[in-house]
């Protein structure tokens, strides 16, 4: 698909859903639970919002949600529909990098709309953001690990980063493990980035310039190792040179009374990179996330606590 050469006032920001809007979810990368996805919908519906589903949503093509092509048809065919005000991916898991180059970034263009998930959903955040600066939703209507139901907290937060257009505050949890990472300093920039797993995935490729950004990170169930692996490359390649700063989320099912946990891998890789650190967002797969939106200019105050998110102009 074709991309574009924009400037920084060229930025994109879709516009607020209203009651009475649609909404479309589409399957990118792995198979969803349809009876979880039947809940969020439910949630929508509450929220005055008509819901309908691509054509292979509920496809299963082993570990993917239906085949490479059947997945990118039914995006594309939801960024091409103008009936259609925002697309929720059912879930992450695998699978959205192998369609992320190919999305109808045209189509996006000519008619901007929120795409909402996170996860394995990060990549295609990087490349709307890449090809056509546009800002997208990272967060979901995500039922935390050992809850029944979607926190109200988590539920309020997407609703309000769709639907209202005041400025997003996301304040440190203490009791995050992450917290422990946050340094001084306040900086303002474009908030990228998401699931470190995808950030690694995309760099070279669907990774856009990061100098002058906020990036974020987060993660799950992953080895040790592989954090420090990535988090070397990104460094060693020079992925990171100039970010303004770091934003810290969850980072679930680590081990973290570890002599030499993903906690003390995560600051000598961030240390490395002399810019202020704010740690402990509930951004991520854990207990309540939040959302915010990917590519908007926002502002870290690590002496805070607090990352702002401006929604007054893209």
């Amino acid at each position: 698909m074709e991309s574009f050469d924009r400037t920084e006032a060229d930025c994109v920001l879709p516009p607020p859903l209203r009651p009475g809007d649609k909404i479309r979810f589409v399957s990118p990368a792995s198979p969803p639970d349809q009876d979880l996805v039947l809940r969020q919908v439910e949630i929508l519906k509450s929220w005055g919002l008509n819901v309908d589903f691509g054509e292979h949503a509920f496809c299963r093509h082993d570990y993917l949600a239906g085949t490479d092509e059947e997945r990118l048809a039914d995006f594309n065919a939801a960024l091409r529909d103008p009936e259609i005000r925002a697309i929720f991916a059912t879930r992450g898991g695998k699978g959205s990098y192998r369609i992320a180059d190919r999305l109808d970034f045209l189509a996006a263009q000519r008619d901007p709309k929120f795409v909402v998930g996170f996860s394995d959903i990060s990549v295609l955040h990087f490349s709307l953001w890449k090809h056509c600066r546009q800002v997208s939703i990272h967060g979901a209507l995500f039922v935390s690990e050992g809850e029944q139901t979607v926190s109200t907290e988590t539920s309020g937060s997407l609703r309000g980063a769709l639907m209202s257009s005041e400025d997003i505050v996301i304040r440190s949890r203490p009791e995050e493990p992450t917290s422990t990472l946050t340094t001084a300093g306040a900086v303002t920039g474009r908030l990228i980035g998401g699931n470190l797993d995808m950030v690694a995935t995309a760099a070279g490729w669907a990774l856009p310039d990061l100098r002058g950004a906020i990036l974020l990170l987060e993660a799950v169930n992953m080895y040790r190792g592989q954090v420090d692996r990535q988090l070397t490359m990104l460094r060693k390649a020079g992925h990171l040179d100039g970010l303004a700063g770091v934003a810290v989320g969850q980072f679930t099912r680590f081990e973290f009374d570890r002599r030499f946990s993903v906690i003390d891998i995560l600051r000598e890789h961030l240390d490395a990179l002399d810019v202020p650190v704010l740690g402990g967002l509930p951004l991520g797969h854990g207990h309540s996330p939040l959302s915010v939106p990917i590519g908007a200019v926002a502002v870290l105050d690590a002496k805070a606590g607090t990352l702002m998110v401006q929604r007054g102009g893209a």
